[in-house]
């Protein structure tokens, strides 16, 4: 594929690819907010702030090929854009140094939302030691949601390491290198973007009863569900 051509779908898969972990890590303080201040969930979660909130997910995902692409632009000439190569990360970078800048990036992307995704869990497993009764029940379900998020977010952090590796094997041997892009594509891209549906699902006292019943194909006679068409 042309550079030209490859530039607008690196653009998009690359804001595709941080805007998830930032939204999850967003979506862990709501979870922190709800459970350790509730009294001021409604004022903090309000519609203006969640606007707020997304344009600035969107822009702290836009910085990372911006950094990238303000490079590229300012070392290549007109003709590099007419070559023909791999449409991925490694066509935008060129020289050793550029890969080391957008390495510290990553790393950097990658403590600030462990230390928030940990400082959230941390927090709400304090709320839950202390508290009794319905509240209680109701906690525990919001630290469960929090613990399947940090699974999911593990994934969309790992995939920050996947262009350092597919660049490593890309060096060995070509048709490795394409195995290894589908493997990191399915494990650490796709699966964690449909994490998200059973999260939800599953907090779903219906749906969790559901699922259970079809995964044991219908030997699961504890609760009578009753389906209507």
């Amino acid at each position: 594929m042309q550079v030209w051509l490859c530039l607008p779908l690196y653009i998009v898969s690359s804001l595709c690819t941080f805007v998830t972990p930032i939204t999850l890590t967003a979506m862990t303080l709501e979870r922190y907010v709800a459970i350790c201040l509730p009294l001021r969930h409604g004022e903090l979660c309000t519609q203006r702030n969640a606007l707020h909130c997304i344009l600035i997910m969107f822009s702290l995902s836009s910085i990372p090929d911006s950094v990238t692409l303000s490079i590229f632009f300012a070392i290549v000439n007109h003709s590099y854009y007419a070559q023909v190569r791999i449409c991925s990360v490694e066509t935008f970078i060129l020289q050793r140094w550029q890969s080391h800048v957008r390495s510290a990036v990553s790393q950097f992307y990658f403590l600030m939302m462990s230390v928030t995704i940990a400082f959230s869990y941390v927090k709400i497993m304090k709320v839950a030691k202390i508290a009794s009764g319905k509240n209680k029940k109701s906690t525990w379900k919001g630290l469960r949601t929090v613990v399947l998020h940090g699974f999911q977010l593990l994934l969309c952090l790992i995939q920050l390491w996947c262009p350092f590796i597919e660049a490593a094997v890309y060096q060995i041997d070509f048709m490795l290198y394409i195995n290894v892009r589908y493997f990191m594509y399915i494990a650490f891209i796709l699966a964690p973007r449909c994490l998200s549906p059973l999260i939800y699902g599953l907090r779903d006292t219906t749906f969790f009863l559901a699922l259970k019943h079809y995964a044991v194909f219908g030997l699961y006679k504890k609760n009578t569900l009753v389906f209507v068409d």
